[in-house]
């Protein structure tokens, strides 16, 4: 139990005193009007208030995440802990924060537009593509998932639900951010911390025992933890898919001073949740054997959801399961189909302020992801894991470049950035769904692959020292 406060004291001095540090180093300046000051269309670029942008950002970059994610986590045991400390601190907070600021200082501009502006129009491409296939995709099974889950507690077929969840996330996608969103997102938030609250209190006054820090692998199947552990964990340590999310609130806030609490602190506060969500699936299962025997006979992480809701909180516990497993993913879901609009738009200089022009754009998306849903992708999705933690290896050089063209502490970003490159190399040519190479073969590969993007960011970063304005690319 000590390491679990231990863990959770350091969290919040990572974000009391790092963040400030990161701010520092990015040059957060109130003097510069934001895009939601001067570009405000009552649509995507709306002021709000700090602690409403803050939870809407939140709940964005949540979704099932930091819960499902942490409980696949924790079957390799309280090494779990140190990942989503360092990740969350010393990378997620750095990717989102970046990923927000960057976009602010580019009018709101999508993902794609920021990693071309610093690292050259062929990553930015690249990186147009890939971004809306993720969201499309993340969007489609935020759809499957919950429509499912409803057909199990309801009546009415999974058909019917998809329809239902499809229409939400039309209209979700086209009525101004602050109409929808902003009125229903920070209820669907606070919901969500009140949750891990409540989780996190049952576990401590219930009589059960977080276990303190082993150095050692407690996963039965011996799955190594190194990568795979920094893939499973990653909404509650660092995620790409965030950055596809923070350039929705950087149309929203006012003060670049705003950055810290809403993109950091979001951060920050996915990592808590996902700390209690691991420690309470170590505990409440007395082993990492029984959490691993539970998962595979009741088919995964919803199962432990519910069951630790409606063991440790009763009736409002098993309301409170339904909101996280439903709920939530719906609500990262339709802001995933409004990201790939925005991106779209973005690429095609599409003024998005006529309704018309988000008809254009979207109903194209809902007409594919709605296709989608008939296959069966399993297969598929497991590729996203190691997709998304690819993003925000990008996204990290992205922001490297931005502190090596303005000439500050670039080693907060590029430590990061190849170490997340070392992770997603060597785990996609060691998983199962991957290469399935031997450790032996597959750490030295990846070593040298991510020597080679280390070259390759040198290589661009001295063009742009000779005269090569790399910000009009």
């Amino acid at each position: 139990m000590i390491t679990f406060f231990v863990c959770l004291i350091a969290l919040i001095l990572g974000y009391v005193f790092y963040s400030k540090f990161v701010e520092k180093t990015f040059g957060a300046d109130d003097s510069i009007k934001t895009p939601a000051i001067r570009l405000e269309d009552g649509v995507d670029y709306v002021p709000l208030p700090t602690w409403r942008i803050f939870l809407i950002q939140f709940l964005n970059i949540a979704g099932l995440g930091p819960i499902f994610g942490a409980i696949a986590g924790a079957l390799w045991g309280p090494v779990a802990f140190i990942w989503i400390v360092l990740g969350t601190i010393f990378a997620g907070g750095v990717h989102d924060y970046f990923s927000g600021m960057l976009s602010t200082r580019s009018d709101g501009a999508s993902i794609p537009e920021v990693v071309g502006k610093y690292l050259g129009p062929a990553l930015k491409v690249f990186m147009r593509f890939f971004s809306v296939v993720v969201l499309v995709l993340v969007g489609v099974v935020f759809v499957a998932g919950p429509a499912g889950l409803l057909q199990g507690i309801t009546p009415i077929s999974q058909s019917i639900w998809l329809y239902v969840i499809f229409a939400y996330y039309i209209v979700a996608t086209m009525v101004p951010i602050d109409k929808l969103i902003g009125k229903i997102y920070p209820i669907f938030g606070i919901v969500l911390l009140i949750m891990a609250i409540g989780v996190i209190g049952g576990i401590l006054f219930g009589g059960y025992t977080i276990p303190e820090m082993k150095l050692a692998n407690m996963r039965p199947d011996g799955l190594p933890i190194w990568p795979f552990l920094c893939i499973t964990i990653a909404c509650g340590a660092i995620s790409g898919f965030h950055s596809t999310q923070s350039p929705l609130m950087a149309r929203c806030i006012t003060s670049e001073k705003q950055g810290r609490r809403v993109f950091y602190g979001a951060m920050v506060a996915e990592g808590v949740v996902a700390l209690i969500w691991a420690a309470a699936a170590m505990s409440f299962f007395g082993s990492t054997s029984a959490l691993s025997d539970a998962m595979n006979a009741h088919g995964g992480a919803a199962y432990v959801v519910n069951v630790i809701s409606n063991t440790l909180l009763g009736k409002i516990g098993g309301i409170l399961a339904i909101l996280g497993v439903v709920a939530c993913p719906i609500t990262s879901g339709d802001t995933s189909f409004r990201s790939a609009r925005l991106t779209i738009a973005d690429a095609l200089h599409f003024n998005q302020e006529p309704i018309k022009n988000r008809f254009i754009i979207s109903i194209p998306l809902f007409v594919i992801g709605f296709i989608l849903t008939r296959i069966d992708f399993s297969v598929l999705w497991r590729y996203f894991a190691w997709s998304n933690q690819t993003l925000a290896m990008v996204v990290l050089w992205a922001a490297a470049g931005f502190l090596v063209v303005n000439k500050r502490n670039f080693w907060i970003a590029i430590i990061p950035a190849i170490y997340m490159s070392a992770v997603t190399s060597v785990y996609i040519l060691e998983a199962p769904e991957g290469l399935k190479l031997p450790s032996t073969i597959a750490y030295p590969i990846g070593a040298v692959i991510t020597i080679i993007f280390l070259l390759l960011f040198i290589s661009h970063m001295k063009k742009s020292e000779k005269g090569v304005d790399i910000a009009n690319n």
